[in-house]
C-alpha cells in the first residue's frame, strides 16, 4: 500500500464528515444561577429581561422571570429544583408563560403548561395563548340572564346561578364543596356547556376520584381537567388557574358557554405566599403578599358574558375556598367573597346532622339572583329563602319548650317538610320541572301530613307523575314559558292524587 491509499484510509471518512458539518452561530442570552431554593433560583447576568419573561434552564425546566433588579433576578421554577446547581446557564425565550389552547384538549388531563399527563397521544396544539390575559373590557360585556342549572335543588331554587357569572363555594374541609362542583359540570351534558376542572394543590388521589366521576358520569368528552397537586413544585400551583382560564378562553371567544371550577384558590393563594416569602417580598397580614388580593381578582374578572357583536361567548366561575372553624371572615375568604357576585356556604352542623348537601340557605346568596332563573322557578320558589329563614328562627325558638301557637306549628310543619325536599344525594341530577314540581307540592303543604322520612319516598312519586301525566307543562316550563295559574292548579291536582292513590297501597299493604 503507497502513501496515498493509506491517506485515503485515514482521512476519507473524515473529510466525509466534514463536509456534513454545517457550522452555524446561536445567537443567545446566557445568565448563571447565583443560588436556588425550592421552587425560587436568583440568577445574574442578563443584559436586559423582562418581567414575566419564560427563561429555561439547562435540564429543560421552565421559569418565570419575577423579581428584577440591577444586580439580577428572582426566578419561579415551574418544575423541581433539586438537579439545578448554582452556575448553571440560564437562556431567554423572548416570549412569557404560554399554554396550548383548542379543542385538542377537550376530554384530556394536562399539567399547568398543558402537557398531557393522562398517558395519551400528544396533544394537537391548534395555538399558544398567554396565561396572563387582559379582563374584557366593560363594553364587551352583557348581562347576566341565562341560568346555568346545577340540578340541585337547593341551588337552583334559592342560589341560582347565570352563564357568565362568579359563584364562590366556601365551606372547612370535607363538608362537600367539590361535590356540588363536580355537579354541576356533570349537569351539562345536554347544555353544550364546556368545562374545566382545575385542581390546585389536591392529593393526587382526591384528583383521581374527580376523573373517575367525570368518566362515569359521561362528561369527560367535554370536559378539561388541569392538574396542578400537591406534590407538584408552587410555581405550577401558581400558574394553574391562569392557564386553565386561557384555555376557556379561547372557547368563549368562539361564541361557546364555559364552565371552570377552580378547586381551590385557599391552596393558590398559599403556593403564592410560600413563593413571595422565598423571593423575600415582604410580607402583609398572615404574611401574605400585598398583591394577594389582585392575584385572585384579575383571575376571576375575566369570567363574563359576552355581547353577542363580540362573540356571545361566556366564562362562568366556580371557586372555590376553604375555611377554617366556619370563619367566613378569615383573610382570604372575605378577599374573594368581594370579588365574587355570590356564594354557596357549606355548613359543617349541617353536614354532620346528614342534611347534604350542607348548603346553608341564610348565609348563601346569589347577587344576580332570579335575573338568571326561569319564570317558573321565580313562580314557585320566589319567597322560598323568606320563608326558610323565618323557619329556621322558629325552629331556634321552639327549642326553649314554649308554648306554641296553630300557626307557629304550621309554620314548622312546612319548614321541616321543605328542609327534606331540598335533601338530595351526590349526583343524583334532576330537570327542572321535576325541581319545580317537588318544591312546589313541599311549599303548597302537599306533604304537610307525610312524617319527614316519608318525603323523600313522596317526593320520588310526585317527580314521577307530572312527567307521565303533565308532559305539555313540563316541556312549557323547560322551554322558558311561566307557569300560569291553570298550569300551577293541574300540577296540584295531579301531585295530590298521586300522593292520595300512594298513601292507599302504603296503607293497604301495611294492612
Amino acid at each position: 500500500m503507497n502513501f496515498d491509499d493509506l491517506h485515503d484510509d485515514l482521512f476519507a471518512p473524515l473529510e466525509d464528515a466534514l463536509t456534513r458539518v454545517d457550522p452555524a452561530l446561536e445567537m443567545a442570552e446566557i445568565a448563571r444561577i447565583l443560588s436556588v431554593g425550592s421552587g425560587v433560583a436568583e440568577v445574574a447576568g442578563f443584559t436586559d429581561l423582562h418581567a414575566d419573561e419564560l427563561l429555561t434552564f439547562s435540564d429543560g425546566v421552565m421559569g418565570i422571570a419575577s423579581n428584577i433588579s440591577t444586580n439580577g433576578a428572582g426566578v419561579i421554577v415551574l418544575g423541581e429544583t433539586h438537579r439545578l446547581r448554582p452556575g448553571d446557564p440560564v437562556r431567554r425565550t423572548g416570549r412569557v408563560v404560554d399554554v396550548p389552547v383548542g379543542a385538542g384538549l377537550i376530554g384530556r388531563v394536562v399539567d399547568a403548561l398543558g402537557r398531557p399527563l393522562d398517558g395519551g397521544d400528544a396533544i394537537d396544539v391548534e395555538e399558544l395563548l398567554p396565561i396572563e390575559q387582559p379582563a374584557p373590557p366593560i363594553m364587551h360585556r352583557a348581562p347576566v340572564q341565562v341560568p346555568l342549572q346545577t340540578g340541585i335543588k337547593a341551588v337552583d331554587a334559592a342560589i341560582p346561578i347565570g352563564r357568565g357569572q362568579r359563584e364562590l363555594i366556601l365551606g372547612d374541609r370535607q363538608t362537600g364543596k367539590t361535590a356540588i362542583a363536580v355537579d354541576a359540570i356533570l349537569n351539562q351534558k345536554d347544555t353544550g356547556v364546556l368545562s374545566i376542572y382545575c385542581a390546585i394543590g389536591q392529593r393526587t388521589s382526591a384528583v383521581s376520584r374527580v376523573i373517575q366521576s367525570l368518566r362515569e358520569g359521561g362528561a369527560m368528552e367535554r370536559t378539561i381537567v388541569v392538574v396542578a397537586s400537591g406534590e407538584d413544585a408552587p410555581g405550577l400551583q401558581f400558574v394553574a388557574p391562569y392557564a386553565a382560564t386561557s384555555m376557556a378562553e379561547h372557547f368563549m371567544a368562539e361564541g361557546r358557554d364555559v364552565l371552570i371550577v377552580y378547586d381551590d384558590l385557599t391552596r393558590h393563594a398559599r403556593a403564592y405566599r410560600e413563593l413571595s416569602l422565598l423571593l423575600r417580598r415582604p410580607p402583609g397580614r398572615e404574611a401574605y403578599p400585598g398583591d394577594i388580593f389582585y392575584i385572585h381578582s384579575r383571575l376571576l374578572e375575566r369570567a363574563t358574558q359576552l355581547r353577542e357583536d363580540h362573540g356571545g361567548g361566556s366564562l362562568t366561575a366556580l371557586p372555590v375556598v376553604e375555611t377554617q372553624a366556619q370563619n367566613i371572615s378569615a383573610y382570604i375568604p372575605t378577599n374573594l367573597i368581594s370579588i365574587t357576585d355570590g356564594q354557596i356556604y357549606l355548613s359543617p352542623s349541617l353536614f354532620e346532622k346528614g342534611h347534604l348537601p350542607a348548603i346553608d340557605i341564610g348565609t348563601s346568596v346569589s347577587r344576580v339572583g332570579g335575573k338568571v332563573q326561569l319564570p317558573a322557578f321565580r313562580a314557585v320558589a320566589g319567597n322560598l329563602r323568606l320563608m326558610y329563614a323565618q323557619f329556621e328562627e322558629l325552629e331556634t325558638f321552639a327549642r326553649f319548650g314554649t308554648q306554641l301557637d296553630a300557626e307557629t306549628r304550621r309554620k314548622l310543619t312546612r319548614g321541616l317538610r321543605v328542609r327534606e325536599v331540598l335533601k338530595q344525594r351526590e349526583h343524583d341530577h334532576i330537570g327542572v320541572p321535576e325541581q319545580i314540581a317537588a318544591l312546589l307540592a313541599a311549599t303548597e303543604g302537599l306533604f304537610d301530613d307525610l312524617e319527614p322520612d316519608d318525603v323523600a319516598e313522596a317526593e320520588q312519586t310526585v317527580r314521577k307523575v307530572v312527567r307521565a301525566e303533565a308532559p305539555e307543562i313540563c316541556d312549557k316550563i323547560a322551554a322558558g314559558e311561566k307557569l300560569g295559574d291553570a298550569d300551577r292548579e293541574t300540577l296540584i291536582e295531579v301531585m295530590r292524587e298521586a300522593l292520595s292513590e300512594a298513601q292507599v297501597e302504603k296503607n293497604d299493604g301495611d294492612a
